[in-house]
């Protein structure tokens, strides 16, 4: 791979500051979603098995450069420390004297975890000298955080041209996942892309028919494809102003040899409302004030032997109000299909995006696909084609 990796790497002793991705969901002071917790274990396992002094860095919510205290990754400490078996060490600052008299106390083995990146402003800033102040408590630099790769902070930019970088196990894995989808895919490899703006996945859209042998648009975003073909959308969302933008999408994908799939029937009703009367409508055939809400049977039947034909899957957006059954049916129907080529190894099956992860979910088959990724705004700007300043400092 393209990357540096721990593979060969002398641990032993060295002072390891790993950065990490603990901006987890809390109520009352305590983590209601260990996810971003256990995602760090393999990487801090393997540091402590080679002897390692691991020093955990991260940012928590959005203080802006000020010392807020329900902003602490205090509270997960303990969380962290159950799933790791192991005690969990904290320090209430990153840098100076207090960061530094925690580092100093460690083992090998041992595992501290340092105070909120974003208490200090040099974080989000890139300071080099908040970067400097990092590095003092380092020998070595990890980063296992691919979920905050694409911005440029002094903790996954700066600091990863100050000290030996290296992925961790996690970042592995999600780098090793993105390049099997888009990087060196098997082909045939088919795209979803769902949602409902045009306007925001431009960049997505003209990244992928450079890279797919086919894209499947649903959500809100295939009702302007669909008005800019002629077809009358009632009430539905449609960025009608991006009717002669999606005309050039179209040309482009037709150009570029790109198959563009769309609905051919959809699931219609007055309002996205869950329990709300649905009824199936061919194109062109809804009423005024009815709004279309899910791809149809043969959309989703279209759509499954697509799948059945690739080698590759990459899916970003659900296909309809998924929030909102019945309008999860096409959603979750070609889910559930996935799924089950990607559990039989007929298909190499990868998504993620918020919305995407929360419909697989829903539809029970998250851990049957091939890979999620919890990444939101990573994941969709590295699908966009972008450089993203926490992977490319990691580069050999």
């Amino acid at each position: 791979m393209g990357f540096r990796t721990l593979d060969g790497v002398d641990v032993a002793g060295k002072r390891v500051l790993v950065r990490v991705d603990f901006n987890a969901p809390l109520a009352d002071g305590e983590v209601t979603d260990d996810t971003r917790l256990a995602a760090a274990l393999p990487t801090i396992r393997r540091l402590r098995a080679g002897g390692a002094k691991t020093i955990l860095i991260s940012h928590f919510d959005r203080p802006k450069g000020r010392r807020v205290p329900s902003m602490s990754l205090a509270p997960v400490v303990a969380p962290l420390a159950k799933l790791l078996g192991a005690p969990v060490a904290f320090a209430e600052d990153c840098v100076g004297e207090t960061a530094r008299s925690a580092a100093a106390a460690l083992r090998p083995g041992d595992v501290l975890l340092l105070e909120n990146l974003r208490f200090h402003a040099g974080e989000e800033a890139d300071d080099p000298a908040f970067a400097k102040e990092l590095a003092q408590n380092g020998d070595l630099y990890v980063d296992d955080a691919f979920s905050a790769a694409h911005r440029a902070h002094a903790s996954n930019d700066a600091l990863a041209h100050l000290l030996p970088a290296y992925a961790g196990e996690a970042m592995r894995r999600e780098l090793a996942a993105l390049d099997a989808a888009l990087g060196s895919p098997k082909r045939p490899v088919l795209g979803i892309v769902g949602g409902s703006k045009v306007s925001t996945k431009l960049d997505l859209l003209h990244n992928l028919i450079l890279k797919l042998d086919q894209l499947a648009i649903g959500g809100g975003m295939a009702n302007t494809f669909l008005f800019a073909q002629g077809w009358e959308v009632g009430a539905s969302y449609c960025e009608k102003e991006l009717a002669e933008t999606a005309r050039g999408v179209m040309a482009f994908a037709a150009a570029r040899h790109c198959e563009l799939l769309l609905p051919i029937d959809i699931v219609v009703a007055e309002r996205p409302t869950p329990g709300a009367a649905a009824r199936l409508r061919e194109l062109g055939e809804l009423d005024d004030h009815e709004r279309i809400l899910d791809a149809g049977p043969k959309t989703v039947e279209r759509l499954c032997k697509a799948m059945d034909e690739a080698a590759t899957l990459i899916w970003n957006g659900p296909l309809g109000v998924f929030e909102a059954p019945p309008f999860d049916k096409g959603t979750v129907a070609a889910a559930r299909h996935a799924a089950s080529l990607a559990k039989a190894g007929k298909l190499v099956a990868v998504a993620g995006g918020g919305d995407t992860v929360a419909a697989l979910h829903a539809a029970g088959v998250a851990g049957d696909f091939s890979f999620v990724s919890t990444a939101g705004g990573a994941f969709l700007e590295w699908m966009e084609g972008k450089t993203l300043p926490g992977v490319e400092a990691l580069e050999r």
